[in-house]
């Protein structure tokens, strides 16, 4: 059997066709569009749905593809009728005018009960789902289904509407984690109605004919993209694990965290795995930050630019994007001024430091798997594994760790093996002082954020 991925990510698109050994055997990229549209910016669906139907033909012309799985980033969802959405879908990065804001925000349930802090703009998607009613309550009205994310392309894709519970379960306001049920604000808006019936994630919702010889595949339910990371690796057995997923967010879960540990301050939640257990997490978008300090540096960094940075105590400061577990404070660099190679060294460095940090915060002391694209060439786990001596770690095979977990995910529910390649040990950096300026790094977040920042100190 082969199969094609579609991985629907905030800031690049991707198809993968995967066989049953586990590897990818071709690919291909595309970036969404997101463009406004009156009050809202909104994603060119019609583009990205285009650019997925050539795609998917084409693996099933050049491959003979077999099935379809989806995996998407979180924070987002669709209103769909019988046929089309009722509005286009919102962009997550958007924040609702202030006296809306004001008033949908008292709507909001308690973290006791869905464990999703009260983030900025859409980051929980139930809080852009009680603007979109208040400015648009006819999209609502129209709406036979709320779907999420990648439950959207399942169904636009050939499957029928369905609900996911790793996907309903992400920082949404949505979920009751205790109690595996929609929360009391989906009853209070009236919207349990709206939910299709749940579908496991991978499960086969649909079929549709692609490709010249109109080649009739198998879709499958869509998941939530990190929580697709963590599945590839919890069913290789390799003991407690906590999964770093890097892309435009870095999201680190910890299954082993107690839920009392969880401050919703920084960012911390629960996630919910795709049997619905509670998975805590933390999280900045760490992607997105290195972008920004680095002067969206594409080359790569050289161990000597690294020691360079360190040994000048050239260092960034959070934070560069909303977020986070240092919110509402501007990012910033201090020491000398840097050049180009110096600030993508000096970004990567505050990936590591950023991920270090919530490491201790998430109370990780178990595996750490680091895997996604910030860990091209190894380098950010090599840092990690530095900078966290009494943790083993581990790196994907593959940089594409959301792609093959939810490529096993299809696999396993039509009965076929799926034989992914284990993580690869890290061996650590050997960089002077980086435990020191690790350590500065950590005064200079105490000094912005009092007996807050001294909690986080844990590990070295």
């Amino acid at each position: 059997m082969k199969l094609a991925v579609l991985d629907f990510g905030k800031t690049n698109s991707k198809l993968f066709v995967f066989g049953e050994h586990g590897r990818i055997l071709d690919e291909r990229r595309t970036q969404p569009q997101w463009t406004r549209q009156a009050d809202f910016v909104v994603l060119n669906e019609a583009e990205l749905h285009n650019w997925a139907v050539g795609a998917v033909g084409d693996a099933v012309d050049r491959h003979g593809v077999e099935g379809l799985m989806i995996s998407g980033h979180g924070c987002t969802f669709a209103l769909v009728d019988d046929t089309a959405l009722t509005h286009p879908i919102l962009d997550y990065e958007q924040e609702p005018p202030a006296e809306i804001a004001a008033r949908i925000d008292r709507r909001i349930p308690d973290f006791a009960e869905t464990f999703s802090p009260r983030l900025p703009l859409g980051f929980n998607y139930g809080r852009h789902m009680l603007w979109l009613q208040e400015v648009d309550p006819d999209a609502f009205a129209a709406a036979k289904s709320i779907l999420g994310y990648p439950q959207y392309w399942s169904w636009r894709l050939g499957g029928r509407p369905a609900s996911e519970v790793s996907y309903l379960g992400c920082h949404s306001h949505l979920w009751a984690p205790r109690k595996s049920d929609f929360s009391s604000l989906v009853d209070g808006e009236g919207w349990r109605g709206q939910m299709p019936a749940f579908a496991r994630a991978g499960a086969v919702i649909g079929e549709r004919r692609f490709g010249q010889n109109k080649r009739p595949i198998a879709i499958h339910n869509g998941v939530h993209d990190s929580n697709a990371a963590l599945y590839a690796y919890r069913r290789q057995e390799l003991g407690p694990l906590t999964v770093v997923s890097t892309g435009t967010w870095v999201v680190v879960l910890n299954p082993d965290c107690p839920l009392e540990a969880l401050d919703r301050n920084r960012d911390m939640l629960v996630n919910v795995d795709v049997d619905g257990g509670p998975v805590p997490t933390i999280r900045f978008m760490g992607g997105r930050e290195f972008a920004a300090i680095s002067g969206d540096w594409q080359g790569p960094i050289e161990g000597a630019a690294l020691q360079g940075t360190i040994d000048d105590g050239i260092m960034a400061l959070p934070s560069f994007a909303p977020g986070g577990p240092m919110p509402g404070r501007p990012g910033r660099l201090v020491g000398r001024k840097p050049d180009a190679v110096e600030r993508a060294a000096a970004a990567l460095l505050y990936v590591a430091l950023m991920v270090d940090l919530c490491l201790d915060l998430i109370h990780s002391s178990n595996t750490v798997i680091v895997d996604g694209g910030l860990n091209n060439g190894g380098l950010l786990a090599s840092l990690l594994a530095q900078l966290r001596p009494g943790q083993a770690f581990m790196q994907g095979a593959t940089l594409e760790g959301s792609a093959t977990g939810a490529a096993a995910l299809a696999f396993e529910s039509t009965g076929h093996e799926f034989a992914a390649e284990r993580p690869e040990p890290v061996l650590a950096a050997s960089l002077a002082g980086l435990a020191g300026y690790r350590d500065s790094w950590r005064d200079f977040v105490t000094a912005g954020r009092g007996t807050a920042g001294k909690a986080a100190g844990g590990a070295r």
